[in-house]
């Protein structure tokens, strides 16, 4: 798609978070968001999601593959939420591979209210401080703690985030705003970039940036 620089053109290690419109009828209601990087010896990119079929066919949701970054999901175009380069995004690197280890859902995938692909986005962003962004509030299943955990700090650990099973939840956060969960979709104001966070859409309003 042109988004992401050439892997052979790069000097720098780099992160990026891309979303797209989920597949099919989910795209009404929803996006699909992947993680990509790049270090200083590769010469391709490596992609990290969820997907439900990889569970079926390989015992696990997360698929971790050389691939193109910016590359469309099915026929969505992907856009782009987050860019790290250099010192920042070598950081970033090293505890993505490890918490890829450790993801709690990697052996299950639930469409609503999750685990799924933003779940496990949004789980990398949570427990990665320079990871200093937010997934939209289209992004159904961001919120899912899982059966025994009702408490998270928000993506920007300026805050909490409060949700009983992706269903029912409550966010408040200096970066985040406020921000209302009912059975998965998401209401909510966002005052660090005003703006309006509402389902379908995601955002209505300045485009959201990191501390």
């Amino acid at each position: 798609m042109g988004i992401a620089p050439k892997a052979s053109e790069l000097t720098e290690e780099i992160v990026q978070i891309y979303y797209a419109r989920a597949f099919s009828w989910r795209g009404i209601f929803g996006i699909h968001p992947w993680i990509a990087w790049k270090e200083k010896s590769d010469d391709q990119y490596t992609v990290a999601q969820v997907t439900a079929w990889n569970v079926r066919q390989q015992g696990t949701a997360v698929r971790v593959e050389k691939d193109l970054p910016d590359r469309r999901w099915y026929d969505s175009p992907p856009k782009m939420l987050y860019e790290a380069r250099g010192e920042k995004a070598h950081k970033i690197i090293i505890q993505l591979k490890n918490l890829i280890k450790t993801y709690p859902f990697k052996d299950r995938y639930t469409v609503w209210p999750g685990p799924n692909s933003n779940t496990f986005v949004a789980y990398m962003i949570r427990n990665i401080d320079e990871l200093d962004i937010e997934l939209p509030a289209s992004a159904i299943g961001k919120d899912y703690l899982g059966a025994t955990s009702f408490l998270s700090n928000t993506a920007s650990n300026t805050g909490f985030t409060l949700s009983a099973f992706g269903l029912l939840g409550f966010t408040l956060g200096a970066v985040e705003g406020v921000e209302v969960n009912l059975f998965g979709l998401h209401f909510g104001v966002d005052f660090w970039t005003p703006a309006l966070k509402l389902p379908l859409i995601g955002r209505l309003g300045f485009s959201d940036k990191s501390l």
